[in-house]
């Protein structure tokens, strides 16, 4: 029988088995005490910034969402409040002690909160579900979600945990094992200061840039449940930092000669990365826009274009290929060849299963992503074929990890 809610949605990343392993190691992945008070609240002074207003991506009822954009005023809020309480005393550099139970506890707070999105969702209408999150099965539907905006009020839980929580918890890891490295050896080494200067360059521009993730697959797609909260308010605070967590227990000289090729490869891949998605943003919101109007395109099953030329036409995924550089760069201060040692994990590993399953051609539902089966069909057909860049070096990048 079909949902009442709508129809069924095709299985994703392995269907109910692979989501349910997913819940299961993501739950185990950290294990430790019992910390949710602060996370919860560390993120209340947010909702009391003035924002900026931005429209979202047309829904299916024709009506578009109204997003605060303030995420870079967060920020700068939060490391004004963190260099307040440092000053007063606040002894950041202990933080590095407690990361176990904090990421238990992140992990914890990420589970009750996708069990009652999962349970708002069960009332909500048809027209609010998510394209994937739909298949009638829980364990599935509670993975990725069911609801696709999931509100109460104004107050957007998906949107406000996509960069916020995540990326500035990213950042203030670091900070705290910077300073903790400052505490037991003097001063902090070169290697610490690249990895803290690149990721907070990276998390700075995300929040400069939080208009842009209105028009991702994240926020116009899929559905708010554990794989986006744990992702959101577990996996990318504790894993993201495991460079820094790896320099502090384990040192690496560093001189600057090779310093200085590490921030270049980081400037090549942040480069990409920026040009990728500015590129892709500014089409999406505005296709006749005189910077991407000129631009070949082709048409997909939905009716939207593709680009296929521009940063788009070299590789399939050019905003991928620069995220992988900059994660090449972060590793390497750690000091072993290849940059994925035993005791530290690069963010091109952890990019590893999204990338596979987006370039994969995994169905997507109305508002699919490039590497469909539509996109397939354009790849495999005789007249149109080579207009569409294949994987490409990314592809080699993440298979090497």
């Amino acid at each position: 029988m079909a949902s009442p809610q709508g129809s069924r949605a095709p299985l994703e990343f392995g269907g109910p088995l692979g989501n349910g392993a997913g819940v299961e190691s993501g739950v185990r992945l950290r294990e430790g005490g019992e910390n949710c008070k602060r996370r919860w609240g560390w993120g209340s002074q947010r909702t009391a910034l003035c924002p900026q207003v931005a429209e979202g991506q047309e829904l299916k009822d024709k009506s578009r969402l109204r997003y605060p954009i303030n995420g870079f005023q967060a920020l700068v809020l939060t490391a004004l409040l963190v260099g307040l309480a440092v000053s007063a005393g606040l002894p950041l550099g202990a933080l590095p002690e407690m990361l176990l139970p904090l990421a238990f506890a992140a992990t914890l707070t990420a589970f009750i909160f996708s069990l009652l999105l999962y349970l708002k969702a069960l009332v909500a209408p048809a027209s609010a579900l998510a394209p994937g999150g739909n298949s009638g099965n829980p364990i599935y539907d509670f993975f990725l979600g069911r609801e696709l905006n999931p509100r109460i009020w104004s107050f957007d839980f998906k949107y406000f945990c996509e960069l916020r929580p995540g990326l500035i918890g990213w950042v203030l890891i670091n900070l705290a094992l910077l300073m903790q490295e400052a505490e037991l050896r003097g001063s902090p080494s070169l290697a610490m200061w690249l990895v803290n200067g690149f990721q907070l360059l990276y998390v700075g521009d995300a929040l400069w840039h939080e208009e842009a993730v209105l028009t991702t697959m994240d926020i116009t797609h899929d559905g708010f449940g554990f794989m986006l909260a744990f992702g959101d308010l577990a996996w990318v605070p504790f894993t993201y930092s495991l460079q820094a967590q790896f320099l502090l227990h384990h040192p690496q000289p560093l001189g600057l000669p090779m310093a200085s090729v590490i921030c270049l490869i980081n400037a090549v891949g942040y480069y990409i990365f920026r040009g990728a998605n500015s590129q892709k943003n500014t089409f999406r919101k505005n296709p006749s826009d005189p910077r991407v109007a000129c631009l070949e395109t082709i048409p997909r099953a939905t009716g939207r274009q593709l680009l296929v030329s521009g940063w788009w036409g070299m590789v399939r995924h050019p905003n991928y290929l620069g995220d992988l550089i900059m994660a090449l760069a972060w590793s390497l201060p750690c000091g072993e060849w290849p940059p994925l040692p035993h005791r530290s994990v690069s963010p091109a590993a952890l990019f590893l299963r999204p990338l596979l399953h987006g370039t994969a051609g995994a169905p997507r539902g109305p508002g699919r992503r490039a590497g469909t089966s539509s996109l397939r069909e354009v790849l495999w057909s005789k007249e149109k074929g080579s207009q569409c860049p294949k994987m490409g070096v990314e592809g080699l990048l993440c298979l090497l990890g």
